[in-house]
């Protein structure tokens, strides 16, 4: 038996206009503010394009939207985008591994010690294991593989501001294809290096 409610919430369906009200932390506001900005569009045109563009649907869990929102709270404006990598992301976890977690900020934030000590004033979890943040500037220049290496191969990109982030990981594939750039490892740990 159908309860008012229910007829109400069908009917509202019905009849929705397709606006509402989205309440977000500021920082992350900011941070959309930004990129919309950026990218010469209204925060509303910028978040439906973003929303519907494919892999949005990793934003609506509630993990990704948490890191994220916390990673907006950290670098404001200067946030260009969140990626998971390492052994969360190629799902051979252990249950003492941590979620490493690329925070890519641009080189108006300066990458010191600050960001970590703010980040640790309230950490995030990820499906209850430890979020290990690792704050980094895209290159510039002359290629550098390190960490850019792991998240070309296996990460996850769960925000970017505008397309730079996918494009160098894009550039790091690349290089990796025409052998540019190689994977070593050194005590078990692997790293990657260009091809003299």
């Amino acid at each position: 038996m159908s309860t008012t409610r229910d007829r109400h919430a069908r009917e509202s369906a019905a009849t929705a206009s397709g606006r509402f009200v989205l309440r977000l932390p500021p920082a992350l506001h900011a941070a959309l503010q930004g990129a919309a900005r950026e990218a010469g569009l209204s925060l509303n045109e910028y978040c439906t394009r973003r929303l519907a563009a494919p892999g949005a649907t990793l934003a609506v869990d509630a993990d990704a939207a948490a890191l994220v929102s916390r990673a907006a709270e950290v670098a404001g404006e200067a946030l260009i985008g969140v990626a998971l990598y390492g052994s969360w992301a190629r799902g051979d976890a252990t249950p003492t591994s941590d979620v490493d977690t690329l925070i890519v900020v641009d080189t108006t934030l300066a990458l010191t010690r600050t960001l970590y000590r703010t980040w640790d004033e309230a950490p995030v979890r990820w499906q209850g294991r430890t979020v290990d943040p690792h704050f980094v500037h895209l290159p510039r220049g002359a290629f550098n593989a390190g960490v850019w290496g792991e998240v070309a191969i296996d990460g996850i990109v769960l925000f970017e501001r505008d397309s730079r982030l996918s494009a160098h990981l894009a550039t790091v594939r690349g290089a990796m294809a025409e052998g540019r750039i190689v994977r070593r490892l050194a005590h078990g740990q692997p790293y990657w290096t260009m091809v003299a």
